[in-house]
């Protein structure tokens, strides 16, 4: 990670960010909470390795509050995520908010330890979520998750940033 460098995404970012996304995520949509998000239309920071794109982040600031839509490093255990969060944490402190929120799924056991390590706290159990955003929202959401466990629910994690 010594050689690692993190920037705003800009426009010229956007079309290699919708094949990243694509490739990472299926489709470069991500549903959660009710809504649809397009990841390679939203704000965010790269993060890049030489000339190597090794992790993007994206979020969504609405008032005080800051939603990170996505995190990806590649590959994973280097350290990338963590910058790119806590580089988002940033950005939504400078923006004025007082929470940065993110949903994951109940399947995703990796995620759940990332983030509370990070000091991200569980705030909310959405029963069913995933089985809502699967009916109207997107419809690529497979019915098992990892490790074989049927993808049914969001869980909410807060990041108090005062």
């Amino acid at each position: 990670m010594s050689g690692l460098v993190l920037r705003p995404l800009n426009d010229a970012d956007r079309s290699w960010l919708t094949g990243f996304m694509t490739e990472r995520w299926g489709v470069p949509l991500a549903a959660g909470g009710g809504r649809l998000h397009r990841l390679d239309a939203l704000p965010g920071i790269v993060a890049m390795d030489g000339e190597r794109v090794a992790g993007v982040v994206t979020y969504l600031i609405e008032g005080e509050r800051c939603e990170i839509v996505s995190i990806d490093a590649v590959p994973e255990g280097e350290g990338t995520g963590t910058a790119l969060l806590d580089a988002a944490c940033e950005a939504a402190r400078a923006a004025g908010c007082r929470r940065v929120e993110l949903i994951t799924t109940n399947d995703n056991l990796r995620a759940l330890r990332f983030y509370q390590r990070r000091g991200f706290a569980l705030s909310e159990l959405r029963v069913g979520g995933v089985d809502e955003s699967r009916a109207t929202l997107k419809p690529q959401i497979p019915a098992l998750g990892e490790h074989g466990i049927p993808l049914r629910d969001e869980l909410v994690l807060t990041l108090s940033l005062s």
